[in-house]
């Protein structure tokens, strides 16, 4: 049995907002019959509508102490990165311990989690971030990334759709035809291909910007209009078809060529990343500024940083009449499809790494090497090493 002898834990978000849990009775069921004993903190999967009678009847044990279930575990699963716990008056990395293994996105290359991050240190936790999974055809069924990006990409559209001050599609009436709003996508990776595709459904022009050709290519194939930036393909592209974090003088050449169209665009959503890597920032204040008054803006990586120099993690703001969106927990918006999506991701990932009821982490596996943060009192992540100044 692979999970036998594993206790693994389940935690209730605490993130505001948050509405997903790392697991489903479908997920726990299959840990159990892997041999492993489930335990899952009280209502933790209220907010997706798994209640704990259903947890229950997969096979875990309900446990009403957090404290209790950290200190029991060898794997703790969560959606997002550990915070501060108003009830326990502790870090939730504060309850871990040493040797455990948490699996969650952690996105540790950003600012706000770098204090997190240097406390998985000191703790002595062994942690795994679900935004490193590499893009590989036998690593597809954990790609969380690629999941969550699907729901972020839709979601963030009906966002800023909710915020504009007017219609997206074009409508006739009496008075007139009234034009089509236009909308603006920054990254046409899995995120940004579906918000093209949520964008035209709701009946705007959609316009699409990507440095590597063919994931514009994919994006004009979905009726989207798209910037040519004039970045060459071999500085655009990297490892696995992501894009490279691009020289000064050619983010630059970007931002010039995004200019024009982002003052013309009603909704700019923002979604393109370089993985593990701080988000290259493609929207400068003197852009907001130049926007119309009623527009928006939701800034997709912000969990990396941010593609707008003015977003507020976390929060939603206005400069210069543009409402700018810093909602870090967007997949959390649509939790019953999120969960049922990430939970299979997060089983799929943990069946990888363990073998015979035993964690196996191999520093040299290419999906491991990518997504381990800390092992062994070291932090490994390149991203996150480089933007806390330590290399």
């Amino acid at each position: 049995m692979q999970f036998r002898g594993l206790t693994i834990a389940i935690p209730k978000e605490i993130m505001p907002g948050e509405r997903r849990v790392a697991a489903t009775p479908e997920t726990v069921e299959q840990f159990v019959n892997g041999g492993a004993t489930v335990l899952v903190e009280k209502s933790a999967g209220d907010g997706a509508f798994f209640t704990d009678d259903d947890f229950r009847r997969a096979g875990a044990r309900i446990v009403e102490g957090v404290a209790f279930l950290y200190a029991e575990a060898d794997l703790v699963l969560k959606a997002k990165e550990p915070l501060f716990n108003p009830a326990e008056k502790k870090h939730e990395v504060e309850m871990m311990k040493p040797g455990q293994l948490l699996i969650t996105f952690l996105h540790p290359a950003a600012p706000a989690n770098h204090a997190m991050v240097r406390k998985l240190l000191a703790q002595g936790v062994t942690s795994l971030t679900l935004d490193g999974i590499p893009r590989l055809p036998r690593a597809q069924s954990m790609d969380a990334l690629t999941s969550m990006s699907t729901v972020a990409g839709y979601k963030a559209v009906l966002l800023a759709a909710n915020r504009i001050a007017r219609f997206l599609p074009m409508i006739g009436s009496a008075v007139g035809t009234i034009k089509p709003a236009q909308i603006l996508v920054l990254g046409a990776g899995v995120a940004g291909l579906q918000a093209i595709a949520t964008g035209r459904r709701l009946g705007a022009v959609v316009t699409a910007v990507d440095i590597r050709p063919e994931a514009a290519e994919h994006a004009r194939s979905l009726g989207a209009k798209i910037v040519e930036t004039g970045v060459p393909a071999a500085i655009a592209v990297g490892e696995g078809g992501y894009a490279r974090a691009l020289p000064p003088e050619w983010l630059q050449r970007e931002r010039e060529a995004i200019a024009e169209t982002a003052e013309r665009a009603d909704i700019i959503v923002s979604m393109a990343l370089i993985p593990g890597r701080l988000a290259p920032v493609l929207l400068t204040g003197e852009m907001v500024r130049q926007m119309a008054p009623g527009s928006a803006i939701v800034d997709v990586a912000i969990d990396q940083g941010g593609n707008c120099e003015l977003t507020v993690s976390g929060k939603i703001i206005e400069q210069h009449g543009v409402s700018i969106e810093g909602t870090t927990n967007i997949p959390g918006l649509l939790p019953i499809s999120s969960t049922q999506m990430l939970a299979r991701n997060i089983y799929n990932y943990a069946a990888y790494l363990v073998r015979d009821g035993r964690i196996d982490l191999d520093p040299e596996d290419e999906i491991i090497a990518s997504s381990i943060v800390t092992w062994k009192g070291q932090l490994l992540h390149v991203g996150a090493k480089e933007a806390m100044g330590l290399v």
